[in-house]
């Protein structure tokens, strides 16, 4: 199934002030800052440039406003009109529930059980009110399943890592690691990464 999707190219928003701090976001729309506007422009000419057959692809972002003024700028910067993309429900963040607003560090103050729990199965584990990773995949999975074209896609964090897990063939519980931060852009095909 991975080799017969089309290419992919992923880009995260860009920074907001909650991403600054370690708040986690899921479904609250939390503008970009300054920071978050300029990786977006930044990151939109560095695919144009990687990719000079861009105006090609189609173009999907998550409804919600940081997405969406990611996508905008970053198509600006390719010299496409910034509004002419879709928007896909379903690409949206994973949700937190009533984590959402909180750091991690208050959280583990706040419910130690709790956090020991994602901490020991983050792939699995439903915050309260929330959803996992794993049900991520089972949300997008139709819709990847769909792409006829070459794509790109501006998301979360969340849908990122749950992407790349999917596309890579990676174990998950490693592809709930490492770093994937506002100013990630990658291009997944075949079951190969390229960091742009």
């Amino acid at each position: 199934m991975v080799a017969s999707l089309p290419p992919i190219i992923f880009l995260r928003h860009g920074e907001t002030d909650w991403n600054a701090v370690g708040r986690l976001q899921g479904r609250k729309d939390i503008p970009l800052n300054d920071r978050g506007r300029v990786q977006a422009q930044r990151n939109g000419a560095a695919i144009a440039a990687a990719y000079p057959e861009i105006s090609e692809f189609d173009f999907v972002a998550s409804p919600l406003g940081r997405t969406r003024e990611t996508m905008e700028i970053a198509r600006t910067a390719m010299s496409l009109d910034p509004s002419s993309y879709a928007l896909e429900e379903r690409l949206v963040e994973l949700g937190w529930g009533e984590w959402e607003g909180f750091t991690n560090e208050e959280l583990r103050a706040r419910s130690p059980e709790e956090m020991a729990a994602r901490e020991a199965d983050r792939w699995r584990h439903v915050p309260p009110g929330g959803e996992s990773y794993e049900l991520v995949l089972g949300r997008i999975e139709p819709w990847l399943s769909s792409l006829k074209r070459p794509t790109v896609v501006v998301s979360h964090g969340g849908v990122g890592r749950v992407l790349r897990a999917r596309l890579l063939a990676l174990d998950p519980t490693k592809a709930m690691g490492g770093i994937f931060t506002q100013d990630s852009a990658f291009h997944w095909h075949r079951g190969a990464e390229t960091p742009i």
